[in-house]
């Protein structure tokens, strides 16, 4: 019947008593018939919506009417389950929860930068003590940059917008696992970081090739992702459970909710009322992982600094 609809919709640009003036226009922009001025505004060929993906999603949610009126439950159309668009937002939920993840991550580098340069005390070179410190600013940079794309792919998720998010997800997991060896296993030497990255950022670049010149396999980018996350967590609670650093605790926090995070992904579910589904509850319980995480690596730094200083003396 969805498919049915499909083919009637994109013959008479009609559904139901919905009709699209743009379904008068192939795929591709160029006019069937009508003159130049008729054509799709540039905002919404920016956003793809052209005739084809509006007939889809308007005959998803007339389907989804008919099967909700005869008790049917939610099924998925294309891989995906049916959201309701707001203003041609695909995933208004996700989107504004991706949004709030990127203020944060942003306010989270922001506050950290603060402290180490202008609140701590300095190396006689203007170098911090913090021997993390380059570290944690690529962190920043990748995680708003996975939060940007993340706000941009459940807008609209066209091939391009998935590549990126989806590459932008496995380098900011990917980069945490690295992260998460140097500092917990207190890795501070050069060449012996160098020896732990190399491989890592080998096996990251080449899914990530993969991915965009390959195949755009979501099941297998979410395995690797699930399975570095999973690393992470583990590798940080064992060193939440043999430390005596005074924040641990913060460590502990975050496993809990990391780990339930992780069941949201694994756990799916229609979205509820067409907005909220498993994954943006996860894009939700992301928002005060991020705060713990950035308020246990400022604790750090000022745990990290206080050690060294009392070396030096």
């Amino acid at each position: 019947m969805f498919r049915t609809c499909l083919e009637d919709c994109e013959k008479s640009g009609c559904v139901g008593e919905m009709c699209f003036q743009h379904c008068k226009f192939s795929s591709d922009g160029k006019p069937i018939d009508g003159p130049w001025y008729l054509q799709e505004p540039l905002y919404q060929k920016w956003k793809q919506w052209d005739c084809r993906s509006d007939c889809r999603y308007h005959c998803m949610i007339a389907r989804e009417e008919q099967r909700w009126k005869l008790g049917g439950k939610p099924i998925k159309y294309h891989g995906k389950w049916p959201f309701q668009r707001v203003y041609a937002i695909q995933e208004p939920a996700a989107v504004a929860f991706s949004a709030i993840s990127l203020a944060i991550q942003f306010h989270g580098w922001l506050s950290f930068f603060i402290l180490l340069n202008y609140k701590l005390p300095l190396r006689p070179d203007k170098k911090t003590y913090y021997e993390y410190t380059g570290l944690f600013h690529i962190y920043a940079i990748l995680a708003m940059n996975f939060w940007f794309w993340s706000a941009v792919c459940h807008t609209r998720d066209v091939e391009l917008t998935e590549k990126l998010d989806y590459s932008s997800a496995v380098a900011l997991v990917g980069f945490s696992f690295i992260l998460t060896i140097l500092r917990t296993f207190d890795v501070r030497d050069e060449a012996s970081r160098v020896m732990v990255a190399a491989p890592l950022i080998a096996f990251v670049m080449t899914h990530i090739l993969y991915l965009n010149f390959y195949k755009l396999d979501y099941g297998l980018n979410t395995k690797v992702c699930m399975a570095m996350g999973v690393a992470n967590l583990l590798i940080w609670g064992v060193w939440a459970c043999i430390t005596s650093h005074p924040s641990r605790w913060k460590v502990w926090l975050f496993n809990v909710g990391g780990t339930i995070a992780l069941l949201l992904e694994i756990y799916d579910f229609p979205p509820y009322k067409g907005f909220i589904d498993a994954h943006a509850l996860w894009h939700a319980a992301n928002i005060p992982l991020a705060y713990i995480s950035w308020s246990f690596v400022r604790d750090d730094a000022v745990f990290r600094t206080s050690t060294l200083l009392k070396k030096t003396k």
